[in-house]
């Protein structure tokens, strides 16, 4: 099981036993201490200090995972980490502050990469312009909770958190992951335009730009979620 599928079974058992009255404080706290005591028995069986040190210096190894959660209660909704909304059809997103540039700078090499010769199925096939900006991406991951907000077992920056509150109206509501590069007000029509990208655009260097293109045998580029109410 990849990290990140991992840390979603964690954040998911938290959130399945949260109060109804639970504060997206309280959520960040409870989170970030569920990932942290996975780690704690690998720091014991390694030297908790030296295997704690790691994780803070290179966080492309920690337990990640973004979250979007709507409380009924208080009529919030919380962006923990890198996903997206459309309420009453307005998109609130909360990307991660470089993932554009590092996208414009993908799309460069892979432009390079055609320019030499390279057909878009090979490039596809083996994206040599996703590994040369992996350097770039593992040195902007040190701001992981830092500039940014993810649940990762290290102390969430809150004021990194869009909180949208709504008022007592009825509202229709999209919550979704960032798997979506053209979030809609319906699943039909949100999948038929990621089909659109995959089909005009594959390697996500034009309308949408990416850091990483189709790969074959996939019909997404990015796991995706996507649940629509009224609340």
């Amino acid at each position: 099981m990849s990290n990140g599928r991992y840390a979603m079974t964690v954040v998911s058992r938290v959130i399945r036993k949260m109060p109804p009255d639970t504060s997206c404080h309280q959520f960040c706290v409870s989170a970030t201490k569920a990932i942290r005591d996975v780690y704690l028995p690998f720091w014991k069986l390694t030297g908790r200090k030296t295997a704690a040190e790691d994780l803070a210096t290179h966080p492309e190894e920690r337990l990640c995972a973004s979250a979007i959660i709507y409380s009924c209660r208080r009529r919030e909704i919380w962006l923990v980490g890198d996903c997206q909304c459309l309420v009453g059809g307005q998109l609130c997103e909360n990307p991660k502050p470089y993932e554009q540039t590092l996208a414009e700078h993908r799309a460069a090499h892979v432009r390079q990469l055609l320019a030499e010769g390279k057909t878009p199925d090979e490039i596809l096939a083996d994206d040599q312009a996703r590994a040369a900006i992996i350097p770039e991406m593992l040195k902007a991951m040190q701001n992981q909770n830092k500039t940014y907000a993810v649940i990762d077992g290290f102390p969430i920056p809150e004021a990194k958190v869009p909180i949208i509150t709504l008022d007592f109206r009825p509202w229709e509501i999209v919550l979704a992951s960032d798997g979506y590069p053209f979030l809609c007000p319906t699943l039909e029509e949100s999948e038929n335009r990621l089909a659109l990208q995959k089909q005009n655009d594959p390697l996500n260097i034009s309308e949408f730009k990416a850091t990483k293109g189709f790969v074959p045998g996939n019909n997404s580029f990015d796991d995706r979620t996507y649940i629509r109410f009224i609340a």
